[in-house]
């Protein structure tokens, strides 16, 4: 009887394990499968998850908070710095939105600092009602990622849940777009962390020595005016010396009790809310909090809290504006405070592209060509945050200038070829000095379109990052509206957009970049007369060997282009050339001497040669130079 009994409670747990795995259940919990896991529902982790789930890929975010957006929201950083005139792709849509719920772009330009702002929880719903009208994405809140591990069907990734209980996702591909890169550490990809070596990079700004010190960061807060007193109790910690050079502007004659309004006023939000995001003797904070343990980050975070905390009540009773309070329905916490903090660096990747100051300030006469393999675009400078670590080098890195520029693919694939797998947000392969351009929203928000994009095509290809076609991700991101080429006068309404990214991409015809400010320029100049000097050095660096003619200064004429692709394709005869150019030029007749514009000379190119048909690989190398090598 004894025997038959435990064999009859055998026979009951084999079969009640048997069902649970039928269901999707370990002994963690419930076991999540999808095609893609995001981890991180980070700025550019919602981008990521949108865009696959938009080109047809079954996606789940875990995102450790109850909101989705990271910095831009989860973090409080609502004051949106950069591509203004860049607005493309997915940030172009959030801007859209946040410009149809307040009532145009004239209502989010509330604050020095920016051309968008909003308040966090308006980004928030934004952002949430994008993803609910994505069938094939899901997002699981408050996860937080524990493991990643390979086996025989994929990466088997566990989260803990809310109820601190294990659950396991098994997927095909992931993403890292957690804030400080802790997916790519756990796998144990090379990275770095702090300051490049001038030797590593060959960045004349880079200190001669490498070192660990990051950018400070900061625990922001969303002040509400309630227009009467509604003063904090003075923290044990405060201590008025801390922010005393708050009001201190670094230019101008302004009297002090101005430029307290002028710093409260530099992200000020709608709905009388103001962000506090300030650096100079305000709530910015240093701690290397990259390589801290989970420990160690919580108690960082607590003291980076209560220093905001404590510039709070210096606003409050040492400037006099007594009538601004932390904000109380923004965000879901008890303090009132965001969810994060603000992250300006983290891990940096070593990926199949490395990109320095020098392919910023000079893309066009580097070795590596990164800008035919874009994938986002920027506009903004070169901004560090370094007042609050007194070891930092002295580096006037606001002052390194480059024009606009876009993002190489490379630097979201590892240098190690790690199977079905992506790194975003600021952990991409960057040096130190660049991070202080990629780190901004608008850039990353198209860096994560960037990894969904070339997920989706590993995905429904059967390829690893390394194998996906350049040239096919970026068609996917024009298509899908975004920019790979950072030019501010042809915008995405453009009848002639796509040819124009596309020939820009080849470097055929060259954009002029230009520092100017805070937001920096590109310019292809369309309608511009183009010198045969200008084409034909173009067609030489793209079709290296094949094209000998010299060019002069003078304009660019019709038949001067025909007899430089003849060289290029020596079975195009003249009559071929004309006929095919009717429906590009109009006409029966075409005038072999007429002067062609810039924005001319790409259509041709383009229906003609179809040189952005032609492959590149992570250095911007075409094909068939490689092969001639």
């Amino acid at each position: 009887m004894i025997q038959k009994s435990f064999r009859s409670k055998q026979y009951y747990l084999f079969t009640v394990c048997i069902l649970l795995l039928l269901k999707g259940v370990t002994a963690y919990g419930e076991t999540h499968k999808t095609k893609l896991l995001v981890i991180g529902g980070s700025t550019s982790g919602v981008a990521a998850g949108l865009q696959a789930s938009r080109l047809g890929i079954e996606t789940i975010i875990i995102e450790p908070s109850s909101w989705l957006g990271g910095m831009l929201t989860t973090a409080g950083v609502s004051a949106v710095d950069g591509n203004h005139q860049l607005a493309s792709g997915i940030w172009k849509e959030l801007r859209d939105r946040l410009y149809s719920y307040y009532g145009g772009p004239e209502n989010v330009a509330t604050g020095w600092v920016s051309n968008t702002l909003f308040e966090p929880s308006v980004g928030n719903m934004i952002l949430k009602s994008l993803v609910q009208n994505e069938k094939k994405l899901t997002v699981h809140y408050e996860r937080s990622f524990l493991t990643i591990e390979k086996n025989n069907l994929g990466w088997l990734v566990k989260a803990k849940n809310v109820n601190h209980k294990t659950e396991v996702y098994q997927c095909d591909f992931v993403i890292d777009a957690t804030e400080l890169g802790d997916v790519m550490a756990a796998l144990q990809l090379e990275y770095a962390i702090g300051m490049d070596s001038r030797a590593s990079t060959l960045e004349e700004h880079a200190p001669l020595e490498a070192n660990n010190i990051i950018q400070d960061f900061t625990y922001t807060a969303i002040l509400e005016d309630y227009g009467k007193p509604v003063k904090i109790k003075k923290p044990k910690s405060f201590v008025k010396e801390d922010f005393e050079c708050a009001c201190d502007q670094e230019d101008g004659d302004e009297k002090p009790s101005d430029n307290c309004r002028e710093m409260l006023e530099y992200a000020r939000l709608p709905n009388n809310k103001y962000l506090i995001n300030w650096p100079n003797c305000g709530n910015d904070f240093y701690a290397n909090i990259v390589t801290a343990n989970k420990k160690e980050r919580q108690a960082i975070i607590l003291e980076a809290k209560q220093h905001t905390v404590n510039f709070i009540y210096y606003i409050q009773h040492e400037l006099g504006f007594n009538t601004l309070g932390i904000a109380k329905n923004e965000f879901p916490s008890k303090d009132g405070l965001p969810l994060i903090p603000y992250y300006r660096e983290s891990r940096r990747l070593k990926g199949k592209a490395y990109l320095t100051a020098r392919h910023l300030e000079n893309p066009y006469h580097q070795p590596e060509k990164y800008y035919r393999t874009g994938i986002a675009v920027g506009n903004y400078p070169i901004d560090h945050h370094h007042k609050k670590n007194p070891e930092a080098p002295k580096i006037d890195f606001i002052n390194i200038k480059i024009p606009a520029y876009n993002v190489p693919i490379g630097v979201l694939i590892p240098d190690e070829q790690v199977s079905d797998f992506l790194v975003a947000e600021k952990s991409i392969s960057v040096s130190n000095i660049v991070n202080g351009t990629t780190r901004l929203q608008p850039v990353v928000l198209g860096i994560g379109q960037g990894a969904g994009t070339i997920a989706a095509v590993c995905l429904q290809q059967n390829l690893q990052p390394w194998q996906v076609s350049i040239r096919e991700v970026q068609n996917k991101l024009l298509k899908s509206g975004a920019c790979i080429m950072p030019y501010i006068d042809v915008p995405l309404q453009d009848p002639d957009f796509e040819v124009i990214q596309k020939i820009g991409a080849t470097g055929i015809i060259k954009g002029i970049g230009i520092p100017y400010k805070w937001a920096n320029e590109a310019w292809f100049y369309p309608e511009h007369r183009i010198s045969e000097y200008e084409m034909i050095k173009g067609l030489q660096d793209f079709y290296k060997g094949v094209v000998n003619t010299q060019g002069s200064g003078k304009p660019l004429s019709l038949q001067f282009l025909i007899h430089a692709i003849k060289e290029i394709d020596p079975e195009m005869t003249d009559e071929i050339l004309m006929n095919n150019l009717k429906p590009i030029l109009g006409g029966d007749k075409l005038d072999k001497e007429m002067i062609l514009s810039r924005r001319t000379s790409a259509l041709i190119i383009n229906h003609i040669l179809h040189p952005f048909e032609i492959p590149v690989n992570f250095k911007g190398i075409p094909d068939f130079q490689i092969k001639n090598n």
